[in-house]
């Protein structure tokens, strides 16, 4: 199940549960996780992006030793709310990841994500060369915070 809406993606899962969050793309995926409470995403890694087969698998491994419920995935939109070639690209990678994994997934609008990120890394003072192989994973930590935010603001968390 691939939705865009929050209220359909929580009633997937009922008792809550860690969630992976993922940014996207074209180069790297951008990996974030969360507690099971739905209340802190924290970065994880960023992975050099292959063949679907092999993120996948790299995924997949993470979603079992974490024990992931469901994962919220990064949907690069134009600023003006359209949809281009990478908004397509992801909802593809998107759809055939909750077949691969059997997990339900939220898509989240991530404008601006990248942006925040690189400000946060920014004001801690991490160096350019630091800063890019860290970029991607605090986006997907941005993406998954606004998607629990707005879970747990309207009373979607049922934990």
């Amino acid at each position: 199940m691939v939705t865009e809406e929050a209220e359909q993606f929580a009633r997937h899962l009922p008792d809550g549960g860690a969630l992976m969050g993922l940014d996207p793309g074209t180069r790297t995926l951008g990996v974030a996780l969360c507690d099971a409470g739905w209340r802190f995403a924290t970065p994880h890694l960023s992975h050099r992006r292959g063949k679907f087969g092999a993120d996948a698998q790299v995924l997949a491994t993470i979603a079992a030793e974490r024990s992931v419920k469901g994962v919220v995935c990064g949907l690069p939109r134009n600023m003006d709310g359209s949809e281009g070639p990478r908004a397509q690209s992801a909802r593809a990678f998107c759809r055939n990841l909750a077949e691969r994994l059997g997990l339900p997934v939220l898509l989240w609008d991530e404008r601006w994500s990248t942006v925040a990120a690189t400000r946060s890394l920014v004001e801690q003072d991490f160096s350019r060369s630091r800063r890019a192989g860290m970029v991607d994973a605090h986006a997907a930590a941005v993406i998954l915070q606004a998607a629990l935010d707005r879970l747990t603001r309207t009373g979607q968390a049922s934990i």
